[in-house]
């Protein structure tokens, strides 16, 4: 799963950091979802789109690999 969370975050100039505390996570967590590491829940998706004014699609997309079941 790709996703745009570095990118919303300087939009928003946001450190890992400052993004973490308004989501109640730890800025490793956000390390990890940016790096393709973790996959957020989908409430934590919901409250990332509702933060960046955005749709989850918008923020978080399918790769070919992802498509293969």
């Amino acid at each position: 799963m790709k996703n745009t969370i570095k990118i919303e975050r300087a939009r928003y100039n946001l450190s890992q950091q400052e993004l973490a505390d308004k989501l109640g996570i730890t800025r490793q967590s956000i390390y990890a979802i940016e790096a393709g590491k973790f996959i957020p829940s989908t409430l934590l998706a919901l409250k990332m789109a509702k933060l960046f004014n955005a749709k989850v699609e918008e923020i978080f997309s399918l790769e070919e690999k992802d498509n293969n079941d």
